[in-house]
Parts: C-alpha cells; sequence; structure tokens
C-alpha cells in the first residue's frame, strides 16, 4: 500500500491535518492546545488514530502556519518540510474550490491575499484585519470571548439598528449599489441596539473589509474568482457578507467544503511543487 503524505497547517494554539495517499484525501482532523508544538504534535497523533493509520505509513510531512516555526527539527523523526505559507494557501484553496486560477483569501487571525493559478503562487497583500478583529471588538463590546456564541448571537441581529446604508443617506438611486448598501460600518447604533445587533455588526465589519480587499485583489489581478478558506468560514452571517458582494460586484466568490483546512491541504500537496 502507498504511503501516505501528511499536510499540517499550525497556528498559535490551532492546528488543522490533512493527509494524501496518491491522490485520494483522507479524513481530516483539528486540534486545540495550550501551545502550537502541543498542538502539532495531538493533531498529528488524532489523524493517525481517526485514519488508523501506523508511523511506518507516512512517507513525509509538510509543515505551514504561524506555529511552524516553533517546531524544530523532524515530528516523530519523520522527514519533516516546512512549506511557504503563502503557496500552501494558494495551493489549498485552488484545489479546496476545484477552479485553475483564483485569488485565495485565507481568514485567520489576520486575512492574507493571494493569487494562484497552474503555474505560479504570489503574495498580493495582506490585512490585520480577520478573526482576531471579530473576537477582539466582540470581547471589549459585548464581553463575549469566543466565536461560537458571537456566531449565535450574530443569526438574529438586525443590522438596521447599527450600520448606516445607502437608503439612510440618500433618496435617489446610486448607479451600482443597492438602498441596503452599508454607507458607515456602525454608523447609525441606537440606543435600544440589542446584543444581538451589535454581535451582526461586527461580523458585518469584518466580513465587509475582507470581502472589498478581496474584490479589489481580484481586479489587480484580473480574475472574477475569488476563494475563501479559513477558520471564520464557520460563522454564517458572515458568509451571507460575502455571497452579497458576488452579486454587487459580478464576481465569483466560492467557499469550498471544509474551508478550514485548505491551508492544510495546500502544505501537503506542496510535495508535488518543482519550483
Amino acid at each position: 500500500m502507498s504511503q501516505v503524505t501528511v499536510g499540517l497547517d499550525i497556528g498559535g494554539s490551532t492546528t488543522k491535518i490533512i493527509g494524501f495517499r496518491e491522490d485520494i484525501l483522507l479524513d481530516e482532523c483539528l486540534v486545540k492546545a495550550s501551545d502550537p508544538v502541543a498542538s502539532a504534535y495531538g493533531g498529528f497523533g488524532a489523524f493517525l488514530k481517526h485514519n488508523s493509520l501506523k508511523l511506518r505509513d507516512i512517507s513525509d510531512i509538510r509543515i505551514t502556519g504561524v506555529g511552524a516555526s516553533y517546531i524544530e527539527g523532524n515530528l516523530f523523526d519523520l522527514p519533516t518540510t516546512k512549506t511557504d505559507e503563502f503557496l500552501s494557501v494558494g495551493l489549498g484553496g485552488l484545489y479546496a474550490a476545484k477552479v485553475k486560477e483564483a485569488v485565495v483569501v485565507s481568514m485567520g487571525t489576520g486575512t492574507s491575499f493571494v493569487y494562484a493559478n497552474g503555474k505560479s503562487v504570489r503574495h498580493v497583500i495582506g490585512s490585520g484585519v480577520g478573526g482576531g478583529t471579530l473576537l477582539g471588538l466582540a470581547n471589549k463590546i459585548l464581553n463575549v470571548h469566543d466565536i461560537d456564541t458571537l456566531t449565535y448571537l450574530a443569526q438574529d441581529g438586525d443590522l438596521s439598528m447599527v450600520d448606516l446604508t445607502v437608503g439612510d443617506i440618500s433618496q435617489k438611486i446610486i448607479p451600482g449599489l443597492t438602498g441596503d448598501t452599508t454607507a458607515s460600518n456602525f454608523g447609525k447604533v441606537r440606543d435600544t441596539a440589542r446584543a444581538e445587533d451589535l454581535a451582526r455588526g461586527i461580523v458585518n465589519l469584518v466580513f465587509q473589509s475582507v470581502g472589498t480587499a478581496a474584490v479589489l485583489a481580484a481586479r489587480v489581478e484580473n480574475t472574477k474568482t475569488i476563494v475563501v478558506t479559513g477558520n471564520l468560514m464557520r460563522v454564517d452571517s458572515g458568509r451571507a457578507v460575502l455571497d452579497s458582494f458576488s452579486q454587487l460586484y459580478g464576481v465569483d466568490i466560492i467557499i469550498p467544503h471544509n474551508a478550514e483546512y485548505a491551508t492544510a491541504v495546500g502544505a501537503a500537496l506542496s510535495r508535488y511543487r518543482t519550483d
């Protein structure tokens, strides 16, 4: 039986891990721990157990992500290679979305924007707006400390209690915009706004900021395909924001299945790059 190439996307405390046996993608795992080293080792062990694998079944390991810098030497004495994160983002995004060219957006603590096609992968720009922004604002405004609680609250939020829209400030139709297009995030916060409304406003602010940058990056790279990956794709109201951007700006925004594992997939796929 052929051996397995494993890809790990190691964050500060969370590791996403997948593996390929030839061209077959195995079941993924996600493990949280107090530090990236523990997260990486724990994630690898969980992956082996979940897929009924032994160490002898693994040919090599490819690691990426901010936590990869804390890994020294080989994991479990197996050949271990650190892979460029932007390369992993690009390769994984194209694979997950099943497209040949796109601006791939990776929403983590911050956000990176990468252009990828069949020949090259390059970093376009980055943004400090991302999951860290989402949770930081939720913490200070709502005393909410985790993404699941924020997501739950935002589902029932009313943006008209928080955001100023084009329809609020103009009686005329503005070409290319609709009346409910945001004119100012948090520009109309009412005294009666509930926690749910504020949560929705926070999500809208972060995802609109990322969506705007993604559309601009796509125009710079002359493509209409945008692939969005990362842990924040679990936020349903955030996904809805990106869907609205597809219609507003005439781009194809793809959120692939298991988008949070795309960078780990790209790390594993980097084994087959010759450039």
